[in-house]
């Protein structure tokens, strides 16, 4: 499944909606296809999960702007390899993979309603997977929170420092020369401050420490007139890919697809855009369950219950060529399978507690009490 870019993503985390329901013996489950989410008028309709990858790729963009002075370093800062002319690079800086849940759509079930049973609660997430029944302080998955950038300094005119001698030049050789002057005396005053032999020493550290900081922001500044500009900002791009369960399995060899490419001129761009060089995204299925039983002789009516997730799991590798820059394990429920929790767990002798995994749909808490 081609990865898209989080714009195109559906704002689908929310906190759960309760319903309140009643179910005959948990309610006759049925498979579908085209319902949505949410209570219908014979009861409710809900999604097991499956697992999204969420991957964060931050890529930094570094600028370069020559100096004024440019074509003198060498001469008068003795500074080789200066480039004079602009230009613009961008690089990945790291990669992150977080697992998170959406729902599967071949794995939505019904329950029907009977209001002569004992009243029940189900708590789904707002985009129609089951969370738990019965419970109360039920959370769903968190996506994380977006990259914050650093703020940058603000660029100081390096103007500012130059002397009235230096700014009356009418040759830029000529204020190239001066300017360069007045860099090895920033120098020699910074060296004779920390030895202790300038003209005015401070009174005390602090006072000492103002003075050098000073003296090295003139440096850079007048220094930039040579040695030009560079910036860098770093951006992050979130990614969404989905591994379908039809891709691959345990015993097949896994295909590296175009996660997405990144241009020099461009950043990151669409997996499809051939200016970039592909960075790629590699999915195995490592799942180790035992073989599912043969199935039964199919009933004429669907067995009552409720459906949880047993999750399998999976290995995502993200490749730079042929060099992996990133692989995680997690869990995968399209790499799993399913099993009915009997509906007779949920008759109106017992409520019943149940609790799932908001990631995988796997059961975290099963307990049935007595109503008083």
């Amino acid at each position: 499944m081609r990865p898209s870019f989080n714009r195109y993503f559906p704002k689908w985390i929310a906190l759960a909606i309760l319903f309140s329901i009643q179910f005959i013996s948990a309610g006759a489950q049925t498979q579908l296809s085209d319902y949505r989410p949410g209570m219908t008028q014979e009861g409710a309709v809900y999604f097991l999960p499956k697992t999204a990858l969420r991957i964060s790729v931050l890529v930094e963009k570094t600028t370069y702007q020559p100096g004024d002075f440019a074509p003198y370093a060498q001469r008068y800062l003795r500074q080789n390899g200066v480039e004079q002319e602009p230009s613009m690079g961008y690089r990945v800086i790291d990669v992150q993979m977080d697992a998170l849940p959406v729902p599967d759509s071949s794995k939505v079930y019904s329950v029907k309603f009977d209001p002569t049973t004992v009243a029940s609660r189900m708590t789904l997430s707002d985009d129609g997977r089951l969370l738990a029944l019965n419970m109360d302080d039920v959370y769903d998955a968190e996506v994380p929170a977006p990259f914050v950038a650093a703020p940058q300094q603000p660029l100081v005119n390096p103007r500012q420092y130059m002397t009235e001698e230096i700014l009356s030049c009418s040759s830029t050789a000529k204020m190239a020369e001066l300017t360069a002057q007045e860099i090895y005396d920033l120098r020699e005053n910074r060296s004779l401050l920390i030895k202790g032999q300038a003209d005015f020493m401070p009174q005390d550290g602090r006072q000492m420490q103002i003075m050098l900081d000073e003296l090295d922001r003139q440096d850079r500044s007048l220094s930039s007139m040579f040695l030009g500009v560079t910036s860098h900002d770093t951006i992050e791009h979130v990614l969404w890919y989905v591994p379908a369960a039809a891709d691959t399995s345990a015993q097949a060899k896994p295909e590296k697809e175009v996660l997405f490419r990144l241009s020099q001129l461009r950043g990151l761009v669409e997996a499809d855009d051939l200016s970039g060089a592909p960075y790629y995204i590699i999915v195995e299925n490592i799942t180790q369950l035992p073989a599912p039983q043969p199935a039964a002789k199919k009933r004429k009516q669907p067995e009552a219950g409720v459906y949880v997730n047993v999750p399998g799991r999976l290995r995502a590798t993200i490749m730079e060529g042929i060099t992996p820059i990133a692989s995680q394990e997690m869990p995968a429920p399209q790499y799993g399978q399913t099993e009915l929790l009997s509906g007779s767990l949920f008759n109106k002798r017992y409520t019943t507690h149940l609790l799932l995994d908001p990631l995988t749909g796997a059961l975290l808490r099963l307990d049935a009490e007595q109503p008083k």
